[in-house]
């Protein structure tokens, strides 16, 4: 009897290279974060300073009141990826998730590109403001935990050897994409030829490009389909809740990474880089474009880690995933060693080199490199086959939680009268970062887990034609 043929492949193909599909879901998440990124570089200015009311007259809002719109869009994006897991591991599967909610994520950019449309106008730019805003969180939020889960979904047994490279050039375009567009738009934004409506416009067609790329490369991806009913038995049954909590065990030492990483990339940096000397190679720079040193810096590293210090560690001892996080904890330290030095330089009265903290940076983004995208690549593996998306949400979760430890240390230094110098400041979490890296190689060292990766399919007579030797394959 002849079997129908299905319309897309549900499981990886019996290959020792790259899946077909991973340009594809790379491509659209090059695209996607230059959407996110160049939207969200622009929107705090956009509220503080160029939004109108329904008379078409300047009104912005108050500074805190742009900070606190911002806050709670962030906060939307990083929640929802929990819904958005449910969603593609319990019902639509991966591909059909991403595909609808990006169309959402489309409709929110249009939203705001449309802001100085007279329509848009005569409802309120405010209301049509919070309304795109939603529309994105719903997209970008539920897509997040999907697209590295899905891209995962490609490999198998044969070229899981694979897994670390794709990872690292997956997050590679995540930061090429948001480099670029957080330097595009806000100069749109600040020319008065292209404004408000070019500056929001852009990265809507950057997400329209991304949603057409992804969809054009639905022949050449696998689309593992959703467990159903099968998710909530397995994630609640006893074996799934113990394998949530092991990870979750791990994702608490990210988490206070993802609390330093934070500062860098926030406030506490720039305000130590005030008080710098900020003449560097001939100019003088801002002290808030200091932090673009680390999408620079890590689009140099991926390639570096992957295909140089990588190979070399690993023949001195052999890598597992959780030892490149363990090195990356303790790298991290470091960088925060050099703050520390740079903030008493500057308590003594000295105005030390920017330089100085580029070579922070340097150190962080070396870091960042071990522990950021080895976490994507150990959250994907470790994760049983219908439950990927929901422990990349819980991934997802350790960024904003990371964020949330700093904000309470603050309120506990503010709210509590426990004053602290910056330099007892960054010290204390020196300390931390430390500490952490020397009870997470501990607890490593006992940590019992299991690489779950899709079930492969047997090989094609062409495949076996064109892929004479399959590199650790076993078909099953």
């Amino acid at each position: 009897m002849h079997m129908p043929k299905q319309k897309y492949a549900t499981t990886p193909p019996n290959i020792s290279t790259m899946p077909p599909g991973v340009p594809y879901i790379i491509g659209n998440e090059a695209a996607e974060r230059f959407s996110y990124y160049g939207m969200k570089s622009v929107l705090t200015v956009f509220m503080a300073h160029y939004i109108l009311n329904r008379s078409g007259v300047l009104a912005p809002m108050q500074e805190n009141e742009a900070y606190m719109y911002t806050h709670y869009f962030v906060f939307g994006v990083y929640f929802l990826p929990i819904l958005g897991a449910i969603i593609a591991d319990g019902f639509l599967g991966k591909y059909w998730t991403i595909l609808s909610l990006s169309i959402v994520y489309c409709l929110g950019n249009l939203t705001l590109a449309c802001m100085a449309t007279t329509w848009e106008i005569a409802i309120g730019q405010r209301t049509m403001l919070i309304i795109g805003l939603s529309l994105i969180c719903l997209g970008a939020g539920g897509i997040k935990p999907c697209v590295s889960a899905n891209v995962g979904d490609q490999f198998g047994e044969s070229n899981k050897h694979l897994l670390s490279k794709m990872f690292g050039w997956f997050y590679f375009s995540i930061n090429a994409g948001s480099f670029i567009s957080s330097i595009l738009c806000p100069w749109l934004l600040a020319n008065p030829k292209y404004g408000p409506g070019w500056a929001f416009g852009i990265p809507g067609i950057a997400m329209l490009i991304a949603t057409l790329f992804f969809w054009g490369g639905r022949n050449k991806m696998v689309h593992v389909p959703a467990a159903g009913l099968g998710y909530l038995r397995e994630t609640f049954s006893r074996d799934g809740l113990v394998t949530l909590a092991r990870i979750a065990m791990v994702y608490v030492f990210i988490l206070v990474f993802w609390a330093l990483w934070g500062m860098s990339n926030g406030v506490e940096w720039t305000l130590q880089a005030e008080k710098m000397d900020l003449h560097w190679m001939g100019m003088n720079l801002i002290a808030a474009q200091v932090q673009t040193a680390n999408p620079i810096l890590i689009l140099i590293f991926i390639p570096i880690v992957n295909y140089v210090i990588y190979p070399a560690i690993d023949k001195v001892f052999p890598l597992t995933p959780l030892r490149k996080i363990g090195i990356g904890l303790f790298i991290t330290a470091l960088s925060f060693v050099v703050i520390v030095w740079i903030q008493g330089q500057i308590d003594a009265g000295m105005k030390p080199s920017i330089n100085w903290q580029l070579l922070a940076y340097v150190i962080l983004t070396l870091g960042e490199a071990m522990v950021s995208i080895t976490g994507l690549e150990f959250s994907y593996t470790q994760a049983p086959n219908s439950m990927k998306s929901s422990v990349m949400a819980l991934w997802l979760l350790t960024v904003a939680s990371g964020e949330g430890f700093v904000a309470l240390v603050n309120k506990w230094i503010l709210g509590g009268g426990h004053k602290l110098s910056a330099y007892q400041y960054f010290t204390f979490f020196t300390w931390l970062m430390f500490g952490a890296a020397v009870v997470f190689v501990i607890v490593a060292s006992f940590y019992k887990g299991r690489t779950y990766l899709q079930t492969q399919r047997q090989p094609t007579l062409d495949e076996i034609a064109t892929e004479p030797i399959l590199h650790g394959g076993t078909p099953s």
